[in-house]
């Protein structure tokens, strides 16, 4: 299957500046693992829960600290047109559990582990 068949079409996001305490917030609310880390309308980045609890164990006052200092800046997509098992492979590979999905160069939305491994239990 298609990654354009089982990614998540809304890019959730936060400013590069923002506050670690805003940007669980943020997660919590949209009940997501990750955000896309924007610098205006550019994405500079993605934030995870891996990324919140590595600001914990390291940072003095973690909820303080900006977005951009903890997200990842190396970011790797998947393309729509792109293989599932493709994907997920690469993911797994990489210890990767949210990536972004582009289209042509434009961030278009997420796709997680949870959404590969609900279309792998439920496509049987």
């Amino acid at each position: 299957m298609l990654i354009s068949n089982v990614y998540r079409p809304t890019v959730f996001g936060c400013q590069a500046d923002e506050r670690l305490a805003e940007v669980a917030r943020r997660m919590v609310e949209q009940d997501v693992g990750a955000l896309a880390v924007l610098d205006g309308e550019r994405v500079t980045g993605i934030i995870t829960e891996r990324d919140l609890v590595r600001a914990l164990a390291a940072a003095t006052e973690p909820a303080a600290q900006q977005a951009a200092a903890y997200a990842s800046a190396q970011i790797k997509t998947a393309a729509l047109d792109e293989d599932s098992r493709e994907v997920a492979r690469r993911m797994l590979e990489e210890g990767i559990r949210h990536l972004p999905v582009a289209d042509h160069g434009r961030l278009v939305g997420m796709v997680s582990m949870r959404d590969l491994l609900a279309l792998e239990t439920w496509a049987l």
